[in-house]
């Protein structure tokens, strides 16, 4: 006679091992999302501090003209026009502090329009 927790504790394991061959999804890391405000003459905020490595989102908007945004160590480059968003995502893979800044001119302060940007 065989015993009925033998039967439960077969079909338990057997569940497990197929729970185990089952591959489990990880969800992709969500970007960390950053608004940015480029009015004549600065961005708003003019620091952010990334983390190398991490994705995230930048959200770009302008209050007033078309304005530049440009960083080459990141490979960034847009255009960022009134009444659009313009959004950038990138994954920085190089360490440092850097200094963005607005390539389209935009009136007589446009030479000191710029944003610094930390990676960690």
């Amino acid at each position: 006679m065989r015993l009925p927790h033998r039967r439960i504790t077969l079909a338990v394991l057997l569940v497990l091992g197929v729970v185990a061959l089952v591959p489990h999804r990880t969800r992709a890391q969500d970007p960390k999302v950053i608004n940015i405000t480029a009015k004549r003459f600065e961005f708003s905020p003019n620091q952010i501090t990334l983390k190398k490595g991490e994705p995230v989102k930048l959200l770009l908007t302008s209050s007033d003209v078309v304005h530049g945004f440009f960083l080459k160590p990141l490979k960034i480059d847009e255009i960022i026009e009134p009444g659009k968003t313009t959004e950038v995502n990138l994954t920085p893979q190089t360490a440092g502090t850097f200094l963005l800044i607005c390539d389209h001119f935009c009136g007589v302060g446009h030479a000191n329009m710029n944003m610094k940007v930390i990676v960690e």
